[in-house]
């Protein structure tokens, strides 16, 4: 689908370069963009090259350009330059929302609990779901990275990357990629490079809680690991508060990652 066939019919579209109060090129964007939610566009689509854009909206090529590098930067269209060269839709790449989500998270200053309690909500349905979905793949992956924290459980900043990605696999089981790209970006703000606070104690139980998850989802108990992961994540989210807020507890701290 080219840009014109596109949007040949601007009057039922009621195009975005009618509304008030925006600049030419996001207008060109707000458009595009709307295309895509309507299904009108989808990836691979063909949108032309500065001047297919131009003369179709009616502006000049430097709007067109503009725009253009917009979109390219929202991680919409990829462009391809010299002959036969232009905007495509691209395919997709959720991993660019999470890391973009993660810096928009912490430069809004989102806090600690705030952080862990999507996380918890998060990874309660992904263990959930992979009891239910997860495939023999998925399960020797478990397993695997299981394992790999056995062998690296006095090393801690090795444990600590470890952990992160048994719970990342977690999510994979649960076979839904909106799940996954959620937990990828809380895991940038929310999971420390190296667990400072980690004990032979707190690993060693956090070895326990892992096998144990393992276990359930292998058993196909969906309520028994939502249960244990909700139980394993409150206990994570209470040290991690903890630690941004920089103050020592005056209890014992609760056994987690």
């Amino acid at each position: 689908m080219t840009v014109h066939a596109l949007f040949r019919d601007d009057e039922a579209r009621g195009p975005a370069l009618r509304r008030r109060g925006t600049t030419l090129s996001s207008r060109i964007v707000a458009d595009i963009r709307e295309a895509l939610f309507d299904r009108a566009l989808k990836p691979g689509d063909f949108l032309g090259g500065e001047k297919d854009i131009a003369a179709r909206f009616g502006v000049s090529r430097i709007v067109a350009r503009d725009a253009l590098r917009t979109l390219e930067a929202l991680g919409i269209v990829e462009i391809k330059v010299g002959a036969g060269g232009g905007a495509r839709i691209t395919q997709g790449n959720p991993r660019l929302f999470a890391e973009a989500l993660a810096e928009q998270l912490d430069l809004a200053g989102a806090q600690a609990h705030e952080i862990m309690d999507a996380q918890r909500a998060v990874e309660c349905v992904t263990a959930e779901l992979a009891a239910e979905n997860a495939s023999a793949a998925d399960l020797r992956n478990l397993k695997r990275w299981l394992a790999d924290g056995a062998a690296t459980i006095r090393d801690v900043d090795a444990y600590t990357r470890s952990c992160l990605n048994f719970h990342l696999a977690i999510a994979e089981a649960a076979h839904n990629r909106v799940l996954v790209v959620q937990l990828t970006s809380l895991q940038h703000v929310a999971w420390p490079l190296r667990n400072r606070t980690l004990t032979p104690a707190v690993a060693d139980h956090i070895q326990k809680v892992h096998g144990e998850l393992v276990d359930l989802i292998e058993a196909r108990d969906a309520a028994a690991a939502r249960r244990l992961m909700d139980e394993h994540v409150k206990m994570i989210r209470a040290r991690r508060v903890a630690e941004r807020a920089g103050k020592k507890r005056k209890e014992k701290p609760a056994a987690c990652c």
